[in-house]
């Protein structure tokens, strides 16, 4: 039985590029001295981790499977096992130099996620990262979104990981792979379930990534030039080297803050958690901004994209334990990096995303494919690039929230820490993600080495953003008991109309 990639997977698998993937990852620190419950096994070396992972596969049946496109692009790709599928190729070992500082292992990991995934081989990496200075090691999952792409499809981290030391008994896993078809039969196929929606074989045909597309590029041109005139009549987001155009290589950089803290401060200023988190992060880009252009104009702002649901009523994200963002509902809100007073920008922070949550301006437009009734993506290349030219203003940074996710065991051995690497799409220098694990809230940064050449200064950045909400004083004028809505300040910041009233 053919099994083509869904709409949503095909849509992922096309968004790589020159300068862009659709691969995002998991971080964990895990301590392999730290041992729980009598039948766990303990040992978390590369032979045990092979064979964990080898018996966790049968789970995740598309991490076994290549995605194989259809010629002339007459339907969308196929997942097709891998008839020479090679678990030792995608998981690997690798050591870092001494002292192991953590330093080090940020380099290592932005050098892995800068590397592109082998397109003929299933679309997923793991590294065991040994020699960590304090005896801990680390395990490194790189997945492609379209492998992913569905509430049932798990990431392989979370596939690997339990929830108690005692690993769940599975069956033996005797996995063959299937016999690949052939490309004269994929292309019958394809025409074949095209026949069956003319429309479909017609827009593959004019509109494919075949060679017939070439035909498409004035299209393209007129597209771009219409949607550069829609973006003057839209309400696009500040100017800002983050929307830069993006290259293959990536920084990454990772930090936490303790979280009774993060809660502490969100009891005295009568505020919700997230809200901290977003004022830390506006901390975080205000910093950043001043070390690129010497100072921040009062009433300069940043537009994030985040999960709809981190404004839930109390005030925490609603997680399903899971660290890998799911495609959810998202709307845009401006971070007042140009506000000095900490107190004042948590404030502000808190009003705007109030504000925006329930504005239907502010609701980020969902990341379908198009015209997914025909059951494919028509012009896969056409439309991707035309989607990035939409929204490629719409805001600077994305920001993903996990929720609250419970303590994980890798092969006996307690996770200690647990971060999200975002995949960093076409004009996007910079993303964000948020995990609360443990006792802590773990930040983790990505970027384009050639636009955020200091993201590692950006662990001290958050530092200092969470010392100065910590010790800022709470001024009775500025925090009332119940937060008015739309937000009031006591600066003359003004944030955008967006002409809601017009």
């Amino acid at each position: 039985m053919v099994n083509r990639l869904s709409a949503e997977d095909a849509m992922f698998y096309f968004l790589d590029g020159a300068g862009t993937s659709a691969a995002m990852g998991a971080l964990m620190i895990v301590d392999p001295s730290v041992v729980g419950g009598a039948d766990s096994e303990g040992k978390l070396d590369y032979s045990s981790l092979v064979s964990l992972v080898e018996r966790r596969l049968q789970l995740v049946p598309r991490y076994r499977q290549v995605v194989n496109e259809v010629p002339l692009g007459l339907g969308r790709p196929l997942w097709v096992d891998d008839a020479d599928f090679d678990i030792n190729f995608h998981i690997r070992l690798s050591a870092l130099p001494r002292p192991g500082a953590p330093e080090q292992l940020q380099e290592l990991i932005a050098r892995l996620m800068s590397r592109p995934l082998d397109r003929t081989r299933p679309l997923w990496e793991l590294y065991l990262i040994e020699g960590l200075a304090d005896g801990h090691v680390a395990v490194l999952t790189k997945t492609h979104r379209c492998l992913i792409a569905g509430p049932e499809n798990r990431e392989l981290s979370e596939v690997i990981t339990d929830f108690t030391p005692e690993p769940p008994d599975l069956d033996e896993d005797l996995w063959m792979p299937g016999h690949p078809p052939g490309q004269t039969s994929i292309t019958v196929g394809a025409l074949a379930d095209a026949m069956a929606r003319p429309g479909e074989l017609v827009d593959s045909l004019l509109r494919g990534n075949g060679p017939v597309a070439d035909v498409w590029s004035v299209a393209d041109k007129s597209a771009r030039f219409v949607v550069s005139a829609v973006q003057q009549l839209v309400n696009t987001a500040p100017d800002s080297p983050l929307n830069a155009v993006t290259t293959s290589s990536r920084l990454f950089a990772a930090a936490r803050v303790p979280r009774t803290d993060c809660a502490r401060i969100a009891a005295r200023f009568d505020c919700s958690f997230n809200d901290v988190v977003l004022a830390m992060t506006a901390g975080v880009l205000r910093r950043w901004t001043q070390s690129v252009n010497d100072s921040v104009g009062h009433g300069e702002t940043v537009r994030v994209i985040l999960p709809l649901r981190a404004r839930d009523p109390e005030g925490a994200v609603v997680g399903n334990g899971s660290w890998v963002p799911e495609y959810e509902p998202e709307f845009v809100t401006d971070l007042p990096i140009g506000e000095d007073s900490p107190a004042v920008r948590l404030m502000q922070v808190a009003g705007l995303a109030d504000r925006y949550a329930t504005s239907p301006r502010r609701l980020a437009p969902e990341m379908k494919p198009l015209l997914p009734e025909l059951g494919m993506i028509p012009f896969a290349g056409f439309s991707t690039r035309a989607f990035s030219s939409i929204f490629q203003r719409t805001y600077n940074v994305p920001v993903s929230m996990s929720g609250q996710v419970s303590g994980r065991f890798l092969r006996g051995c307690r996770v200690d820490e647990i971060y999200t690497i975002p995949a960093l799409l076409a004009q996007r220098a910079l993303a964000i993600s948020v995990n609360e694990y443990g006792d802590s809230v773990q930040f983790a940064f990505i970027a384009d080495r050639a636009v955020v050449g200091d993201l590692p200064a950006m662990a001290g950045y958050l530092m200092d953003s969470f010392d100065e909400l910590l010790h800022s004083p709470v001024v009775p004028s500025t925090f009332p008991k119940k937060r008015p809505h739309p937000v009031s300040s006591s600066s003359d910041f003004s944030p955008d109309s967006d002409n809601e009233g017009k």
